[in-house]
């Protein structure tokens, strides 16, 4: 028999929930088996897989030692400490940190290559600082809230325990976060502001999207973009867009679908000539965030009203508008 006792950053938490992250060699019938035949109990007392569990908590598990492994958190520190953090760092407290992500950074881990990501750059940054230690851990490491296509550059929102990831979360969701962009496109829209409605399906085989204005598949789901001209030079224009439903590739393929694919484009556009002016990615740039919080206080109601942005000079494109007037980003 083993005891785990329930730390700050797994309290709130599903007892189910919490077992699949602290034990994910532990099978799911076996689980829930466990938790009916009361192998798994919760300060001594019979559990059901839905109770919520508190800071103090205390879980008996009568369950064979191999099921024991080492947790989500599989990395002992010594991986971390290799780890040399090249991380640019927008805005940091005790709770979150906004990054600045540079095109061409996964912010994941990719198959086969465990290091070269946003991620876990993030966790041997917080390892060196002394604020994450994978060993003290039973289900939680430092996580992304949001995230953008690798080569897609700016700000991503990383959060340090577990309330702060829950409640980035759960305004994600309600849509509390405003997100804008600047993106350089092929011509210009007209009208020069505008927002644009559709519905967006996802190809599962390609990894590609296609949208729709009218008659859309049955999975297809409804998109909103909001966009305005800011300047205009050599056959490009530079657009401020409001992501007002966050779908992947949103903005590359209905910039693309109303005839202006974006500057290097070449997933929904045709970028030879892009490339050879150098562009060898997509001209965009999630530079701004807002948060508008609304509902029930949090931990993080601090930051309701905030806006925090990225330098003009830290966004390549911009020099394709010389002169562009910062006060209209």
């Amino acid at each position: 028999m083993r005891e785990l006792i329930i730390g700050k950053n797994d309290g709130g938490q599903r007892l189910d929930k919490f077992l699949t992250k602290a034990l994910p060699d532990l099978p799911q019938s076996l689980l829930y088996k466990s938790i009916r035949t009361k192998k798994i109990k919760v300060n001594r007392k019979r559990a059901v897989p839905s109770q919520i569990l508190s800071v103090g908590d205390c879980l008996q598990l009568f369950l064979r030692e191999e099921l024991f492994g080492p947790g989500e958190n599989d990395r002992d520190g010594r991986e971390l400490t290799h780890i040399v953090p090249h991380l640019r760092i927008v805005y940091e407290d005790e709770n979150i940190l906004l990054l600045d992500k540079p095109a061409g950074v996964p912010v994941h881990e990719d198959e086969g290559n465990r290091t070269a990501n946003l991620l876990t750059h993030l966790q041997a940054y917080l390892y060196r600082q002394g604020e994450y230690d994978p060993r003290a851990e039973q289900s939680f490491a430092p996580a992304l809230c949001n995230r953008i296509d690798r080569n897609t550059a700016g700000i991503v929102i990383a959060a340090k325990n577990a309330e702060a990831l829950r409640v980035m979360n759960e305004k994600i969701k309600a849509r509390q976060i405003d997100k804008y962009y600047l993106a350089a496109v092929h011509g210009t829209p007209v009208p020069r502001e505008a927002t644009l409605s559709g519905y967006l399906r996802r190809d599962e085989k390609t990894k590609t999207v296609t949208v729709y204005d009218r008659d859309p598949p049955r999975d297809a789901k409804r998109i909103l973009t909001r966009y305005r001209t800011v300047a205009e030079a050599g056959g490009l224009s530079l657009q401020l867009i409001e992501l007002l439903t966050g779908r992947t590739h949103q903005i590359r393929a209905h910039m693309e679908h109303i005839g202006h694919p974006l500057l290097g484009e070449g997933k929904y556009g045709h970028n030879r000539a892009d490339r050879a002016r150098g562009y060898t990615h997509q001209a965009l740039c999630a530079f701004r965030l807002r948060f508008s919080f609304a509902g029930e206080p949090t931990v993080l109601d601090y930051l309701n009203g905030r806006s925090f942005s990225l330098p003009p000079e830290e966004i390549w494109f911009l020099k394709e508008f010389p002169g562009v007037d910062p006060g209209l980003l």
